[in-house]
């Protein structure tokens, strides 16, 4: 039986907390799974920025990409080891770069998920370009932006097409509301997307591979209070229809970790923003959901590098739109989505590797979040982002809710 080591590499960017939290944890388990005859260990190391041959051969089994969606250099250096060197990367650079906003609306829209009606608008301004007036001369229709609000009702929302973190979303109440945010658009085109209106849920469910965790939301708290503490804010049966939501559009993308934002109205749960495939990884924002994430960074991390599962390079859409053409009920079709997602994530084998190889991982977690170690990086991230004056007030209320997540009953 031959000892074998898994490289796993960090390409982080602005992250401090969270890494630091996964690799005390991983060094804390040290981790010596049998598999196929081996014993495998793994060592973690923080992926560095340089010049590279493309021929050179790369030294990881697995890469955690918290970059691809904005820095070029580490997406391109992805993009070469996973065609060269089998390398396996969440999430898939591709479809990250290729699939915003826009693409996922459609998309959702087309297996009948009931997604608010939503149109696109040419941008209010250009960019210099000789082709552009004879173009916009022969073939743009002048149209007022303002008969949405007739069509799609009051409050709407403006929000870039391919837009994330909030970026340039707007609310809009009237008519002059409309026109003040369009004009403020400049060359970014966008969306136009009915409200929900009458909501009395505001849910982010995070998928990462086959795991889920819903969070109640206030996205009119502050940033350090959106992500709610609170329990039992929906039925079993509700959790389990937004884990199919979620697992279907990140199966149906390649995207391992992603998160979704649905509102409930009447009973019924509209996914409204859901291409966030390098979501919220922070302490600063999810607090007391924290642990949670890094036990589920662990998990994911460890079964696909330990069992090498091969990496899905290319999307395959055919067989959602194959239930999709069926004459089935919404509900009914969202199982049958869910079961392609399973398949994919190989829930069942993951659930069964986790139980074998990992079933100390609670304990670890629940240990190590009590520790010094922990709390300063809790302190680093919060160093980061607040001024001095503030720094000791919320890294203290980070913490303490930290430490009711390790006193609650079931965590």
């Amino acid at each position: 039986m031959a000892e074998v080591v898994r490289h796993i590499g960090l390409s982080l960017g602005a992250d401090i907390c969270w890494p630091l939290c996964f690799e005390a944890i991983m060094r804390e388990l040290d981790l010596r799974i049998p598999v196929g005859g081996d014993t495998v260990r793994f060592e973690v190391e923080r992926v560095t920025i340089e010049p590279f041959d493309l021929r050179q051969p790369c030294k990881y089994d697995l890469v955690v990409d918290r970059l691809t969606h904005w820095y070029h250099t580490s997406r391109e250096w992805i993009k070469k080891a996973i065609l060269m060197d089998d390398l396996y990367v969440f999430n898939n650079p591709w479809s990250v770069q290729a699939n915003e906003k826009h693409t996922t609306y459609c998309a959702m829209m087309q297996l009948g998920m009931p997604i608010p009606e939503t149109w696109m608008v040419p941008p209010k301004s250009y960019e210099p370009n000789p082709d552009l007036k004879p173009t916009l001369t022969r073939y743009a229709k002048l149209f007022d932006v303002s008969k949405l609000g007739d069509r799609l009702g009051w409050p709407m929302f403006m929000k870039p097409y391919d837009g994330g973190g909030w970026r340039g979303v707007t609310k809009v109440d009237d008519t002059n509301a409309l026109w003040k945010a369009y004009e403020e658009s400049g060359k970014s085109v966008m969306h136009i997307q009915a409200g929900v209106n009458g909501f009395d849920r505001f849910v982010r469910c995070i998928g990462f591979g086959p795991q889920t965790h819903c969070v109640l939301y206030d996205p009119d708290a502050p940033l350090h209070d959106r992500y709610t503490t609170k329990t039992e804010f929906m039925t079993k049966a509700e959790e389990e229809h937004l884990r199919k939501v979620t697992l279907t559009i990140n199966s149906f993308f390649g995207w391992e970790f992603n998160s979704c934002e649905s509102l409930r109205r009447d009973g019924i749960w509209h996914p409204i923003d859901f291409a966030n495939p390098c979501p919220d990884s922070q302490v600063t924002s999810l607090h007391g959901h924290f642990p949670w994430l890094v036990k589920a960074y662990v998990r994911w991390v460890v079964f696909c590098a330990a069992t090498k599962r091969k990496m899905r390079k290319n999307q395959d859409w055919s067989p959602f739109y194959e239930v999709a053409a069926l004459d089935l009920p919404y509900e009914e079709k969202l199982s049958r989505y869910a079961a392609i997602a399973d398949e994919r994530f190989e829930t069942a084998r993951f659930e069964e590797f986790c139980a074998k190889h990992l079933g100390h991982l609670d304990e670890v977690a629940w240990s190590f979040f009590g520790t010094n170690g922990a709390k300063d990086a809790v302190r680093q991230k919060v160093t980061a982002l607040f001024p001095p004056h503030e720094v000791e007030r919320f890294t203290e209320l980070f913490w303490s809710r930290i430490q009711d997540w390790r006193g609650a009953p079931t965590r």
